[in-house]
């Protein structure tokens, strides 16, 4: 009897034949001009097609992070190294460095809302109660929740306001953003900030994950959002005709410090020349 070799992967999101491309088991070319591109991207996440709304709201979450200018670390970090690698692809790849904790990738709060949301649909408590003791705990241990607050906008950050009225319409606002809502309110009483924002990124993450995307699809889908403002940043400088980005000197505070080589280096055991 011939052994069975285990496969080196085992993978449902695609496949090639002679006759076609098979995207999660349907043809590519039955997929090409009657879905469009959301609710395609909503087949390869999710493995299946997507509601009218879920794909409408697929094509919001697309189009919400755009561009930030300048102001955005990963734009600045695209377009100085090609200033000196002048290829796209070196500046995206710099780009993609700067989505994390603090910028664009919705990640740590799509993980804090997953985690509560379970948290509290297994204490068999109310949600206000929940959520009143959850931010006492976090505010204890003083630490942050994440997809709160905004330097600029106070009382209603518009982008997320617009997020969840296209949520509610579209049918994909449940139990997981009312839970984060729900936090939010007791976030805002325990710190007397009612003017406190859910900002653009929180709202995002609540509606993903009532849509089903984990944490880490939450990030994959913020960048590919930013694509777009990326590609026209990076197009710009690479026809701009700059060479060498550097921060320029009176930009920069430098310590100024000068030091004894030959003394600080006999004082740990190396005897140099003077």
């Amino acid at each position: 009897m011939t052994k069975s070799t285990p496969s080196h992967w085992v993978s449902a999101v695609s496949d090639i034949t002679p006759e076609d491309i098979f995207i999660r088991g349907y043809p590519m070319q039955q997929l090409i001009g009657r879905l469009p591109f959301s609710a395609i991207a909503f087949l390869l996440l999710r493995d299946r097609i997507p509601t009218p709304g879920e794909a409408r709201m697929m094509d919001v979450i697309l189009s919400s992070i755009l561009d930030y200018a300048l102001q955005k670390s990963g734009t600045v970090a695209a377009r100085v190294i090609v200033s000196v690698n002048p290829r796209m692809t070196a500046g995206l790849s710099a780009a993609m460095l700067g989505a994390g904790e603090y910028a664009v990738s919705p990640e740590d709060t799509g993980r804090f809302i997953s985690d509560g949301l379970a948290t509290w649909k297994g204490s068999g408590i109310p949600v206000e109660e929940h959520a009143t003791g959850l931010v006492a705990e976090l505010r204890a241990a003083k630490r942050r929740v994440p997809g709160f607050g905004h330097p600029v906008f106070r009382g209603t950050d518009p982008r997320a306001e617009r997020l969840r009225v296209i949520a509610i319409e579209n049918g994909v606002w449940g139990e997981a953003n009312e839970w984060y809502a729900a936090v939010h309110r007791a976030f805002q009483a325990a710190a007397n900030k009612p003017d406190l924002v859910m900002n653009d990124v929180g709202m995002l993450a609540g509606i993903m994950t009532q849509m089903g995307f984990t944490p880490a699809e939450m990030t994959g889908l913020a960048l590919l959002s930013t694509f777009p403002g990326l590609v026209a940043h990076i197009s710009e400088e690479l026809q701009s005709g700059a060479i060498n980005r550097i921060i320029p000197d009176d930009q920069v505070t430098y310590a100024r410090v000068r030091r004894d080589i030959a003394a600080d280096a006999a004082a740990v055991g190396w005897p140099l020349d003077k």
